[in-house]
């Protein structure tokens, strides 16, 4: 007997308005605490940084939050990210048009997502495994492509990055896009569905197995537009080494955002709140000159009180 997806949905624990409040006030609180420990926080190009500087991870863990919820997740969008820059810049000295290696850029990640997912369904190895290699085959691959050097971009890539409005329009777009997908359609309705109980979704009549390449697959697009910000925002060179710790980073963002490590729950809101703390937490500390070893320990410390949180808040709902 199949059962409704809107019945599948009701089997999942509902967030209470303070599970989905708690990061944006930790948010506001956070930087009205740096705001007056140094005043160069508030100001309106400092803030501007942290935009720049937070935008790529924003927009990654955007589709990090879409795999979470469905169940899965993705340790190797830091090393795509490098495989496409490096496809871009081997595209630029070849002579090809900006907007060709920006294709391309984005048509691996594209294909990294879809072999993930393929991967992830097809021969049945757990997420974490088939990223894992994925990892390990994009990082190698970009260093092969490059000689284990950073190669030039075009320079219409740093005229973009010049525009601050550039990373928030499109932050905006990703995380507004995806927002629409998860809140108005049956997809994003059966990212919920899934990652809440994959048999109950099966019942329903999802096909659990091209969901999950598609979200694997979407995640890819999300990458490669990340991997265009990251050109534009660095604007002079593509390095082998981009991306890295990228991926703890998404992940983070969306775990600190409320986003489940057990599936079924979170949104691109909270991650996108997620990364914001995250990025505004770096900044002061580099105000007020704290160490970034010690910046590692405090970030660190913030994913285990999630993580904890999430734990205490899935116990007391089963």
């Amino acid at each position: 007997m199949n059962m409704p997806v809107s019945a599948a949905k009701k089997q999942l624990p509902r967030s209470r308005p303070l599970d989905k409040m708690a990061p944006l006030a930790f948010l506001v609180a956070l930087s009205a605490v740096l705001a007056v420990a140094n005043s160069r926080f508030a100001q309106p190009d400092n803030l501007l940084t942290v935009v720049r500087q937070s935008a790529v991870i924003i927009v990654i863990a955007t589709g990090q939050t879409l795999l979470m919820i469905s169940g899965g997740i993705d340790l190797s969008v830091g090393s795509v990210i490098a495989l496409s820059v490096i496809v871009a810049g081997r595209m630029n000295m070849a002579g090809c048009d900006p907007i060709v290696g920006a294709a391309a850029a984005i048509a691996v990640a594209v294909l990294a997502g879809l072999v993930n997912g393929i991967v992830t369904t097809k021969a049945r190895v757990a997420a974490f495994i088939a990223t894992l290699g994925m990892m390990g085959i994009a990082r190698g691959l970009a260093l092969v492509l490059s000689g284990g050097v950073a190669l030039p971009i075009p320079k219409a890539y740093l005229a973009i990055g010049a525009r601050s409005e550039f990373f928030g329009v499109v932050v905006l777009l990703v995380v507004g896009v995806a927002y629409f997908a998860l809140t108005r359609t049956a997809f994003g309705r059966h990212i919920y569905a899934v990652g809440g109980n994959k048999q109950a979704a099966r019942l329903s009549g999802i096909n659990v197995n091209s969901h999950m390449i598609k979200v694997f697959t979407v995640n890819g697009l999300i990458v490669g537009i990340a991997a265009i910000l990251l050109m534009a925002r660095v604007g002079s060179i593509a390095s082998p080494t981009s991306g890295e710790g990228y991926e703890l980073d998404t992940i983070a963002a969306a775990v600190i955002g409320g986003t489940s490590l057990m599936g079924g729950q979170g949104s691109v809101g909270g991650s996108l709140i997620g990364a914001l703390i995250m990025a505004v937490l770096r900044n002061g500390c580099n105000l007020l000159n704290v160490s970034d070893y010690w910046q590692l320990v405090v970030i660190g410390t913030l994913i285990i009180v999630a993580v904890f949180y999430d734990g205490m808040r899935t116990r007391s709902r089963t």
